[in-house]
């Protein structure tokens, strides 16, 4: 996390996060997105409490100052009037006010449980906000091929290796930026991705992100890469690592090509469509795709953890842009 974050903490807030990153070994954008949302319902707290004043830019609140006081006393009637708060002075949606609640509700359950300073926990049975669930959006096939026959920029070849990726290993946007060179094996045909909480998978490469790669890594080898970045599998036009900003515009900037701008199709929205390709076209059973994924679950970790390599082997090969060569 980075240093300004850190000087406007409270001292049991800094202790917390503190915990999350050397305890539960989280990441720093794990750390600082629970900043930021226990950020929000500190200045919540000062504002209840009379500390801010009439007109204040709530960017301009700090939370360095707010005591302990005003946390310890909080109630569980108290977290439902921040939650409608949240929604009708916030405009938060229901995933963002679900995200916060998750976040508040662990801050508290580290105060009494871990950290001691808490005789009970007021939040122990807030329920979250419930989330309709969505139909996941993605592109077809044919906008899938679409997408990748249009791409054309100054910096062609990472671009069509960066989607062709996306399209085909279902990484996320996190897994793909944070890629370092020595990640790839050659003799193996294999991606070795960090995903959430640093969980490291292996993911193996069909032909067509083999080729894209090989010829990727040949313009990389000869541009002037900074010291920061000379492991960086894939680098910006600066030639430092690429950052996930970057990427979505690229990805944008792509899809507009392709004339698929008005789909709503994100980074996120290419993982939905990998797993969707294989699933519908490649006959590739849900369990594997899990594994591919590498979503999170216990139960079904449980199931599927039996299933060898050479099923996800397949599962790469099932993939309907497996062959698709390079428009030279």
């Amino acid at each position: 996390m980075r240093d300004e974050y850190k000087r406007d903490c409270p001292e049991y807030l800094a202790d917390y996060l503190t915990y999350l990153k050397v305890v539960q070994d989280r990441t720093d954008r794990t750390e600082e997105a629970y900043y930021i949302d226990l950020r929000t319902f500190l200045r919540y707290l000062k504002l209840m409490h009379g500390d801010v004043s009439d007109g204040t830019d709530w960017k301009a609140i700090p939370i360095a100052d707010v005591p302990f006081d005003y946390v310890k006393s909080f109630t569980l009637s108290d977290a439902h009037r921040y939650l409608y708060y949240l929604r009708e002075e916030r405009g938060n949606s229901t995933a963002t006010r679900a995200r916060k609640a998750s976040a508040l509700k662990r801050f508290y359950f580290y105060l009494h449980v871990k950290a001691n300073r808490l005789s009970e926990d007021p939040l122990e049975y807030l329920e979250m906000p419930r989330i309709k669930n969505k139909e996941p959006r993605f592109l077809t096939l044919e906008q899938s091929l679409q997408m990748l026959q249009s791409i054309d920029s100054a910096h062609r070849e990472r671009d069509y290796c960066m989607i062709c990726l996306f399209l085909n290993c279902g990484m996320r946007l996190s897994e793909l930026v944070g890629l370092d060179l020595i990640d790839y094996s050659r003799e193996n045909r294999t991606l070795r991705l960090f995903g959430k909480g640093r969980k490291e998978r292996i993911v193996y490469l069909n032909d067509a992100c083999i080729e894209a790669l090989e010829s990727w890594l040949e313009v990389r080898s000869a541009l002037p890469v900074s010291e920061s970045a000379k492991n960086a599998m894939f680098l910006s036009a600066r030639n430092t690592r690429i950052t996930n900003r970057r990427v979505q515009q690229i990805v944008d900037e792509m899809l507009k090509r392709a004339g698929l701008s008005n789909l709503g199709i994100s980074t996120h929205k290419l993982r939905h469509t990998a797993a969707t390709l294989m699933y519908q076209h490649g006959g590739v059973d849900t369990l594997v795709l899990r594994d591919v994924l590498g979503h999170k679950s216990i139960a079904t970790t449980e199931i599927y953890t039996h299933l060898g390599n050479e099923s996800l082997k397949k599962a790469a090969e099932s993939s309907p842009l497996a062959k698709v060569k390079k428009d030279k």
